[in-house]
């Protein structure tokens, strides 16, 4: 479906691309102004409906919305974990792509895992 490109929708899109993370509505919402909370919420969505960004579900329980990136239109490549920092709060995608085996007549559609702890900046520990 044809989306009418509005000034929040550029501004929506603009915070994701300028992030090198995954972003929460709050996040979001603290970097445009003047789009109320249902507009970003509406955007979001039809952002994932349509393959641009795909949604993580936290241990924190909220949700974090990142670019697609080397997705193809209805093919999209979310078999990857997500790391979020317990300390800096970053949500990021880790780009290592994840089998999950299931027993026979199981067909997975869809996962979402979230490893937390500490980011390489955040902790001690040199990479």
């Amino acid at each position: 479906m044809k989306r009418r490109n509005t000034v929040s929708r550029q501004e929506v899109l603009a915070a994701l691309q300028s992030s090198d993370r995954a972003l929460s509505h709050d996040m979001i919402q603290s970097e445009v102004s003047g789009i109320d909370r249902a507009t970003i919420y509406r955007i979001l969505n039809r952002f994932s409906e349509d393959g641009l960004v795909h949604k993580i579900i936290g241990d924190d329980g909220k949700q974090y919305f990142a670019l697609c990136v080397n997705c193809e239109k209805g093919h999209h490549h979310h078999n990857h974990f997500h790391f979020r920092c317990r300390s800096c709060g970053k949500v990021e995608c880790l780009r290592e792509e994840v089998r999950v085996h299931l027993p026979p007549g199981y067909i997975p559609e869809a996962f979402n895992g979230v490893i937390t702890g500490q980011c390489g900046a955040c902790s001690s520990i040199p990479a």
